[in-house]
């Protein structure tokens, strides 16, 4: 019958391995998540102008490179229910010749207003802002596109966030691997490798952008930023400590040897 001390030293070689490269993936999450902040204070930048901006004058709109709300008048060459991916929209485009933006074509709500008033030939107004499509009108209705300015900087702080998060995990999980193979090394009691499902993995990712999309939704510039770090705070912390004890909590039990059987009956 094997021991620990017989099994321990030909299996402790692999585990630090698995730490030394849980480490290295939490160093290149942190290198990734650094890349993905350094453009929030632009972001946060073009956010406050955009929400500052005014209706161009006469000299502006025909310039165009203003900082100004633009409008452009233009005839719907064509306008149908498309797919966008997955997702279903109603497509408008213009008829050439318009400046940009509003050469480009516009993907309205497929069960909006709009999708039953504009027809092709009808006369569509483009609010445009820098090279942005804002908004589209028709016959006193108007809709709002998505992508604005105002909800890119908590979208890349959620993705920031995710990636920070993943580090600390990845971090969380060299700690315990370095644990695991010197108590195999010396035969002493060590704890359980905790597993992260993809479905906790996805928890992760999703509850920072979910907080970046409700926080953007709701306050401007840099409150949208930390409220996006508090509610995802109030949500991956907690769930996560959660697993983790969970975890231990059914681990206690289980004996070196018992727990290196299992180990192996996974991996045969």
């Amino acid at each position: 019958m094997r021991t620990a001390k017989q099994v321990g030293p030909a299996r402790s070689g692999k585990v630090w391995l698995r730490a030394v490269a849980w480490s290295l993936l939490g160093l290149v999450l942190l290198a990734v998540s650094a890349v993905l902040s350094l453009p929030v204070p632009e972001r946060i930048a073009d956010e406050k102008a955009f929400l500052a901006a005014r209706p161009c004058g006469r000299e502006e709109a025909a310039t165009g490179t203003a900082d100004c709300m633009r409008t452009i008048r233009g005839t719907a060459l064509s306008a149908e229910h498309a797919k966008n991916g997955k997702t279903a929209v109603f497509r408008v485009q213009l008829q050439a010749p318009v400046p940009a933006p509003a050469d480009q074509s516009m993907d309205l709500d497929s069960h909006g207003e709009l999708s039953d008033l504009i027809k092709p030939g009808d006369e569509v107004e483009v609010t445009t802002w820098r090279n942005i499509q804002v908004a589209v009108s028709h016959d006193g209705v108007s809709e709002t596109l998505p992508g604005l300015p105002d909800e890119q900087a908590s979208m890349f702080v959620g993705l920031t966030l995710a990636g920070v998060w993943l580090a600390i995990l990845a971090f969380i999980a060299a700690l315990g691997s370095t644990r695991r193979a010197r108590g195999l090394a010396t035969g002493r009691p060590f704890p359980n490798s905790v597993r992260f499902s993809p479905a906790k993995c996805v928890g992760v990712v999703a509850a920072p952008l979910a907080a970046g999309f409700v926080a953007g939704g709701i306050w401007d510039a840099w409150t949208a930023v930390v409220m996006t770090v508090v509610i995802w705070a109030l949500i991956a912390l907690p769930a996560t400590i959660a697993a983790l004890l969970w975890n231990r909590d059914r681990s206690r039990t289980s004996s070196p040897v018992a727990r290196l059987d299992a180990e192996d009956s996974r991996t045969e």
